[in-house]
């Protein structure tokens, strides 16, 4: 792999590049499933190939091969400097890019049991187990369980002397009971909804999430739904579990806090942002209790990395600090726009792809309160579990979110359940009633391997660390 990098450096100096970088990525992927008691599907994947990116004459160019052999791999960088050419000729300015230093290092993300050495057979087994225990339950007549595990080795190599080799192994998996009855069918998901949980680790943190254990629990709430009073229309106060506030995190700081969204060259997929630069440092964002951090050093994060895709080492940097918008996610090109060297947040979902800003572990920090303190804080209100599903405009400024599951809360305690559960905002005036965040007992990282972004679309693996939070005169009612 390191080869194949040199030579392509090599061979983009020679047709001309002031800048190059090639990136070879090796992938290895497995997912499986289980239906209401049969096996759906189980699939494996692999890929191998090279990514080169090139200035020449002020303009980017980008090719990218599987063919790895010598002939190919050269070709592929002079392919690259010459659609760099070809750009150059409409292009409005040239590109500038903030500096880095060169690196020659490894890094190498967690894992104590090779996933990919557990046999398929222990693997179903596990999730048909979880899948039967859901169904004890007679109303739940839908269940599912799956499992999704990838490996990923990459050497990244540039022009200006770095030359770096990371590795990494995600884990995932989840499970649903649906019940149905009087024309409704209502979801339970565990440990949160579409796939689950996702961490970077290996078969030891599939076991830590007991599935099996869990499955009785989710499919008595899924029945309990049924029955459940709808959400009532009123506004109120909410407190959302840490896992919706992990979406929430996503949706209305994640991505308009992208510098590329905000300078307007990320408008394509649901793309550009209500957050200006001239906002930085001015805008009230949210409360006092709002901290928001960008971090791709945390131990386990689908969002942490040795080095970005541009050789950027992982950095933890403040988006918001105390309500007020203090930075952005950038990319060593979109940096200098705002005075500031990159904060390390360029990330391609393969080798065919270029980087985008992407995010890396986007988070809530942590208050003080105990939650269970919280809820006997709070008078009235509703506490809201578990995401099913959302809606936000381009901008990401108005939003409408639903959850599978809330309970009433009446004299600071947790009462009824409520079914389809909804709440809607504005980004700014949603953040800015939030009055209270649970301490770093109930803080976790909840990973989002599904975002997407960009033309042709990339699926980036992002996360977000979050804990309970409480947010004031929110408009809540029937999601459906």
């Amino acid at each position: 792999m390191r080869e194949h990098v040199a030579a392509a450096l090599e061979a983009a100096a020679l047709a001309g590049a002031s800048y190059a970088d090639a990136r070879v990525v090796e992938t290895r992927r497995e997912h499986l499933a289980v239906r209401t008691g049969r096996v759906e599907g189980v699939e494996h994947g692999e890929s191998l190939g090279i990514g080169i990116r090139v200035i020449t004459d002020g303009a980017w160019g980008f090719a990218a091969t599987a063919d790895l052999s010598p002939d190919g791999v050269r070709s592929a960088a002079r392919e690259a400097v010459a659609l760099a050419r070809a750009s150059a000729t409409t292009a409005r300015e040239p590109v500038r890019l903030a500096p880095v230093g060169a690196f020659t290092d490894t890094w190498t993300g967690p894992c104590e049991i090779d996933p990919f050495g557990v046999s398929v057979e222990d693997k179903l087994t596990l999730m048909l187990a979880a899948d039967e225990a859901m169904r004890a339950e007679a109303a739940v007549r839908v269940s599912a369980a799956s499992m999704d595990f990838l490996h990923v080795r990459k050497v990244f190599g540039s022009s200006d002397g770095s030359l770096i080799e990371q590795a990494y192994t995600e884990s995932q998996a989840g499970i649903v009971a649906y019940a149905i009855g009087d024309g409704e069918m209502l979801p339970r998901s565990y440990p949160n909804n579409l796939g689950g949980q996702a961490v970077q680790g290996g078969w030891e943190a599939i076991v830590a999430l007991d599935l099996a254990g869990n499955a009785p629990r989710v499919g008595e709430q899924a029945a309990a739904l049924l029955s459940a009073a709808p959400c009532p229309a009123e506004t109120t106060t909410v407190i959302i579990d840490g896992s919706q506030v992990a979406l929430q995190v996503h949706e209305s700081v994640g991505h308009p806090t992208e510098l590329d969204r905000v300078l307007g060259d990320e408008a394509a997929f649901a793309g550009t942002s209500f957050v200006g630069i001239a906002d930085l440092g001015t805008l009230r964002y949210g409360s006092e209790h709002v901290t928001v951090t960008a971090d791709a050093t945390i131990p386990g994060s689908l969002g942490s990395f040795g080095y970005d895709d541009e050789g950027v080492p992982a950095q933890r940097d403040y988006l918001v600090r105390d309500g007020l918008l203090v930075g952005f996610q950038s990319s060593r090109e979109s940096a200098p726009t705002i005075g500031r060297a990159s904060n390390g947040c360029m990330r391609a979902d393969g080798w065919n792809r270029q980087p985008l800003v992407r995010m890396t572990t986007i988070s809530l920090e942590p208050g003080t309160w105990g939650f269970d303190d919280l809820v006997a804080d709070t008078e009235h209100g509703i506490y809201f579990e578990t995401n099913n599903s959302w809606s936000i405009d381009d901008r990401r400024l108005n939003f409408q979110f639903a959850c599978e599951v809330g309970w009433e809360i009446e004299n600071g305690t947790l009462g009824k359940m409520i079914k389809n559960p909804n709440y809607t905002g504005i980004t700014p005036r949603f953040w800015g009633g939030c009055d209270a965040v649970c301490s770093a007992d109930h803080w976790q990282v909840w990973g989002i391997p599904n975002c997407g972004k960009g033309e042709p679309m990339q699926v980036a693996h992002v996360a977000h660390g979050a804990a309970p939070a409480r947010f004031r005169n929110v408009q809540v009612g029937v999601g459906r």
